[in-house]
């Protein structure tokens, strides 16, 4: 009995050491899927603030073209540029986009938001997480960010082509008919047509214009480096 009771001691004596390397390996093993994890989680997170940063940047100048095309609606020669997309301040559009890139606890990179090249209209954007990968969990990742870059592109809606002037028809009276007081014509008032956004006509009155929002003007959207 007392034999059997010390092989039985001796036994678990030997199992124990094998224990504590399962316990271990599977501690360890844990460890790293919490490691991996944490980077996955990093560069999703960075990939969001890019994608938001773009399309912030592009929105807003989405709304600087829409803007500038109200301060010229009278004047249809200036239309073609804000309708086209061309003409805004990108400076001011990448604020948004780091304003956007902070909420999503990242920075813009150094020169982190350019306009795309011509050809397309939009911005590419590259941020850099503020957090670690390891968030200072794992050592040595404290000064590893996870960086990603989205590009987005402001898509034109709307094409204008202005209208001929017919020739005004041959005058048989030369004297013209009076005129009412307080109706004396006007030029420039006169409905704009030759504005198509989305295949729908509009007609622009610049006396009391309703005009196209600017969701009707231009599509936002993010695009690959492919395109």
């Amino acid at each position: 009995m007392d034999r059997i009771t010390a092989l039985g001691a001796r036994d678990k004596g030997q199992a124990f050491p094998v224990y504590i390397a399962v316990i271990a390996g599977l501690l360890f093993l844990a460890f790293v899927y919490f490691v991996v994890g944490q980077a996955a989680s990093s560069r999703n997170g960075a990939q969001t603030a890019a994608d938001a940063a773009a399309l912030a940047a592009a929105q807003d100048a989405r709304d600087q073209l829409r803007k500038g095309w109200l301060k010229a609606i009278d004047d249809p020669e200036q239309w073609g540029d804000f309708l086209e997309g061309k003409v805004y301040d990108v400076p001011a559009a990448c604020e948004s986009a780091a304003v956007f890139a902070a909420k999503n606890d990242a920075d813009l990179q150094a020169a982190g938001c350019v306009q795309l090249p011509a050809g397309s209209e939009g911005f590419s954007v590259t941020v850099r997480t503020r957090r670690s990968v390891g968030r200072s969990i794992v050592p040595g990742t404290d000064a590893q960010h996870a960086t990603a870059s989205a590009r987005a592109v402001i898509v034109p809606k709307c094409s204008f082509a202005e209208r001929e002037e017919s020739e005004p028809p041959e005058e048989t009276d030369p004297s013209p008919g009076p005129t009412a007081p307080g109706e004396d014509p006007e030029e420039g008032d006169e409905p704009i047509l030759g504005l198509t956004c989305d295949g729908e006509p509009w007609s622009v009155d610049p006396r009391d214009p309703v005009l196209p929002r600017v969701e009707d003007l231009f599509t936002v959207r993010l695009t690959g480096d492919d395109e």
